[in-house]
């Protein structure tokens, strides 16, 4: 299911030109218009899904296959150093439209300055040995 006021299902289904590199019957690869680096691209299921808790696992399952193979064509061609995978859900998490998406960014060692930072929390060994506990799936 499309939503009429999802701008990602316009652009992902053609409504709204993009520059895209690659499309098939499920998805739609453009380049991102505020990129991250020389590359950046997304990977934008046609189907409307807000986020990774509601996307269809087949689909799910396809996008990162098709992840694999645009990273792996656009190393060769953009000779970059490394990629970063990134895929936001919720707000507090970055996500700032509510479609499904990931992010493809190319990285390069010239560009070192730019690399993807996380907050370092102080937590001790014992902590995080119950946080294993409460998290562990059977």
């Amino acid at each position: 299911m499309k939503k009429d006021d999802c701008l990602f299902c316009k652009l992902a289904n053609g409504v709204i030109p993009t520059n895209s590199i690659y499309e098939d019957e499920d998805f739609n690869v453009i380049m991102d218009v505020c990129p991250a680096s020389k590359g950046h691209a997304l990977i934008l299921p046609k189907e409307h899904f807000d986020n990774l808790y509601e996307i269809d696992p087949e689909i799910l399952g396809k996008a990162a296959k098709l992840a694999q193979k645009v990273v792996t064509h656009e190393k060769e061609v953009l000779k970059c150093d490394g990629y970063n995978l990134l895929q936001n859900n919720g707000e507090v998490a970055g996500q700032t439209i509510f479609h499904f998406h990931m992010h493809l960014v190319p990285r390069y060692k010239e560009e070192n300055d730019q690399m993807l930072k996380f907050a370092k929390p102080e937590i001790s060994g014992e902590e995080i040995e119950n946080l294993c506990k409460e998290m562990k799936m059977n």
